[in-house]
């Protein structure tokens, strides 16, 4: 693929995931979380989703734990 209809793929997926993060998402663990870039493989079978959390360690160690248990649904609405 080109580079930049990558970067359409990639933008589109982190519009997708973080409006299902900000909107969908019913976990109380999950706090204010931004999408901040998605780096996908060439063959769209693997993503890298970088996220940033405020607040301190421990509410940020329960967002990420509550995205890591709402992987499954995220992966479906992308």
């Amino acid at each position: 693929m080109t580079a930049d209809r990558m970067r359409r793929v990639d933008e589109a997926m982190r519009e997708v995931l973080s409006d299902a993060i900000t909107s969908e998402l019913k976990d109380p663990r999950v706090g204010f979380v931004t999408v901040t870039a998605v780096h996908t493989a060439p063959d769209l079978r693997q993503a890298r989703v970088y996220v940033s959390v405020l607040g301190t360690d421990a509410v940020r160690r329960r967002s990420l734990d509550g995205l890591q248990s709402a992987h499954g649904y995220l992966q479906r609405r992308v």
